[in-house]
Order: structure tokens, then sequence, then C-alpha cells
């Protein structure tokens, strides 16, 4: 595909996780054998409480008070604590990564959405996972060959919701216009903020009709990815 036909398409930014692929699923999968190799029990409530953690901790990097390191380790630290263990968090984030990075799950429709955006638009991942893992991933969902690049803030050098981390994804862009741009993700801290930030369209995808932030308005909303096809050739006529 030459620069001049990807630039004249429309582009749309997709988040990976939990827009195209289920990241709840491959990470309770992957945690608990993570914690069984660390001789720790996977129980459910544990898994759950991993994840509310882990939540937390992105969060804080989105908002610019932790680093992506810190990130990666004290998930493990906080859990461990909370347990009253003695566990090293690096050896089981390394594990817990391996295991992440082994596989995938997708969210409903989005093999057929990938299908029918393909050819009418110019498609990009913009994600702020580790970039191994996300690597693994697309390889074993085969979804690479969809994308035009693949934007991963650990690569890039900044985080999505960063005014920063857009800019370095669209100066890779050929012919990036703004007017002609649209992020969809499930994230309104981190997709939908971040394309306030950036001055793009946004389109939130709320499968769980999560409840609203006051503070973070998206220009549209989805519940089912077999909606945007249709709200792009709206919003992209011709």
């Amino acid at each position: 595909m030459t620069k001049e036909t990807i630039a004249a398409k429309p582009t749309v930014l997709l988040d990976i996780d939990d827009t195209l692929l289920d990241f709840h699923k491959a990470e309770a999968l992957a945690l608990a054998k993570a914690l069984r190799e660390m001789q720790v029990d996977p129980a459910p409530e544990t898994i759950a409480r991993y994840s509310q953690i882990n939540k937390q901790q992105w969060e804080l990097l989105e908002e610019g008070l932790l680093t992506r390191k810190q990130v990666l380790l004290r998930r493990f630290e906080i859990l461990f604590q909370e347990l009253g263990l003695v566990r090293s968090a690096e050896k089981t984030r390394d594990l817990y990564e391996r295991n992440l990075s082994i596989g995938h799950y997708f969210m409903p429709g989005a093999e057929k959405l990938l299908d029918d955006l393909c050819g009418s638009y110019a498609l990009y991942i913009v994600s702020n996972g580790t970039g191994s893992v996300q690597a693994g991933r697309i390889a074993s969902a085969g979804i690479g060959r969809y994308f035009e690049k693949i934007f991963i803030s650990e690569e890039i050098g900044y985080e999505k919701p960063t005014a920063a981390f857009f800019e370095r994804c669209f100066a890779q862009i050929p012919g990036f216009d703004r007017e002609r741009a649209l992020i969809v993700g499930d994230s309104l801290s981190s997709d939908i903020r971040g394309g306030i930030n950036a001055g793009i369209m946004t389109c939130w995808y709320n499968p769980g009709n999560k409840a609203p932030r006051q503070d973070i308005t998206p220009d549209f909303i989805i519940h089912d990815l077999a909606e945007l096809p249709g709200m792009l050739a709206e919003l992209f006529p011709g």
C-alpha cells in the first residue's frame, strides 16, 4: 500500500486490551499460572483483587504519578503484602508477562470488525501495554496484517493519554489529518482522554454499560463492535 493510498483514507486508532482482545480473561489465566509457579494459591478472590490493584496502578501511571517500571512491580508487591506473603515481585512479573504473551482471546465481534474496516480505513493500534506482551498477543491473534503500524507506549516513550504519545504516533502516519481521525477504546481515562488531549474524535466502546464520567466526554459511544462500521460510514462518507 502506498503512502498516498494510506493518506487518502480516514485514520482509525484502535486500543487492544478489552477493545480487540479480552484482557481480563487472559489476565486471570496468566496470573493464576504465575501464582501457582510462585507457590501461591490462585483463589478467585486473589485474582479479582489483583485485577483491582493492577487497574489502580495503571490509572496512576496515566495521571503521571507512577512510572511504568513502578507499575509493573507495585501491583505484585501490594498483592503479596495484602496476602501476608514474601515473594519476589520481579520474578512474578516475569512469569506473568511470559504467560500473558502466549495465546489470545478475541472480544465479541473483533475479528469481523477488522475484516469490515480493512481496506476502507487506515488502521493503527495504540496501546499502553508492555511491548513484548502485546507483540506476542498480536502475533497469536494474527491481526498484525490489518494494521499500517502498531504504536506501543513503551516503544514510543510516552503513555496514553498524554498528547506527546499521540504526537509521536501522528508523526509516523503519512498525510495525517486530525479532522479525519478517530480513536476507539474501552478506557475513558486512557483512550478517550488521550483522544481529547490529541484533538481528534473519540469513540468509547462500553459493552458493560459502565457509568460515564462528567470530566471525560466521548464524541461517540458504542456498546457493540458491530456498531462501529456503520458509524464510521456516516462519519466519513465516500
